[in-house]
C-alpha cells in the first residue's frame, strides 16, 4: 500500500483464520510530508504483546522498498501468483461492490488440493450479521498461473457472485 495523508488502518499481521475469528495485528498508516508513519497499533488477538511506539520512515525509501518488495517474485508458487492476479483483477474490477458485497479477501490455501480461497460479505439489514461466502479454487501446476487467474476471474465475473459461491452457516 502506497501511503497517502488519508491512508488509514491495515492489517499487517492475521491468523490463518480470519481477522474476525481469532483477531489480527493492525497499524495506522499514513504519509505526513517526507515522511510515512505508522501509529495507532492494534492487537484485536487474544495474545497481548507489547506494540511498538509510533515508527515513522523516509518516504522516499519507503516508496523504494514498496516497489522492491512488489517485483520480488521468484518465491511464489503457482497458486500464490493466481492468488495475487485474481484478487488484483476482482478489486479493480468493482464487481462485488455492484452486488452489495465487500470482497474481504483472495488469498493462496496450500492445503491439500492447492489453491485459492476467495472469501466476501453481503451486508444485510443494520445490527445483522453479515451473510458470508467463500470460493475454493483448485489451482495446478500445468497450466500458466496467469492462465488460470484469468479463467477464474471470468468465472467469477460472469454471474452474481453470490449463486456461485458457497455460502457459510452463521
Amino acid at each position: 500500500m502506497t501511503p497517502t495523508q488519508d491512508s488509514g488502518l491495515v492489517i499487517v499481521g492475521e491468523p490463518d483464520c480470519c481477522p474476525g475469528c481469532c483477531g489480527a495485528l493492525f497499524v495506522d498508516i499514513r504519509r505526513a510530508g517526507d515522511r510515512v508513519l505508522w501509529s495507532s497499533w492494534k492487537n484485536t488477538s487474544s495474545i497481548h504483546a507489547a506494540l511498538p511506539d509510533g515508527l515513522h520512515f523516509d518516504a522516499a525509501q519507503y516508496g523504494a522498498e514498496l516497489a522492491r518488495a512488489a517485483a520480488d517474485l521468484p518465491w511464489e508458487e503457482p497458486m500464490d501468483t493466481v492468488a495475487r492476479l485474481l484478487g488484483r483483477t476482482l478489486v479493480d474490477s468493482g464487481w462485488f461492490e455492484g452486488w452489495g458485497c465487500v470482497l474481504e479477501r483472495v488469498q493462496a490455501s496450500r492445503e491439500e488440493p492447492c489453491g485459492v480461497e476467495g472469501q466476501f460479505t453481503q451486508e444485510r439489514q443494520p445490527g445483522d450479521h453479515p451473510s458470508r461466502f467463500s470460493y475454493e479454487l483448485p489451482v495446478t501446476w500445468t497450466e500458466p498461473a496467469e492462465d488460470q487467474a484469468l479463467r477464474f476471474a471470468a468465472a467469477i465475473l460472469a454471474e452474481d457472485p453470490r449463486s456461485t459461491a458457497e455460502q457459510w452457516a452463521d
